[in-house]
């Protein structure tokens, strides 16, 4: 598959992880049951404990903390 721009990629496998490991086996009661899900998975989960390839195996939230040590 061919993307537009490296970002695709990246979104792509995003939304493949969430799929794969949150929302296949889910049967919520609410819309709002999903949302908070999905809420959680991105910034409690996702953002600050998942390690990514393309940022060198770190969190997102690691990665921004070496940048910002890098920058100081």
């Amino acid at each position: 598959m061919q993307y537009e721009s490296p970002g695709d990629a990246v979104v792509e496998s995003f939304f493949a992880t969430l799929k794969r490991e949150l929302v296949d086996d889910a049967d919520w009661a609410t819309r709002d049951d999903a949302r908070t899900a999905v809420f959680e998975f991105i910034e409690v989960w996702y953002n600050r404990e998942r390690r990514h390839s393309s940022l060198g195996y770190l969190s997102p939230v690691a990665y921004e903390r070496q940048l910002a040590t890098q920058a100081a």
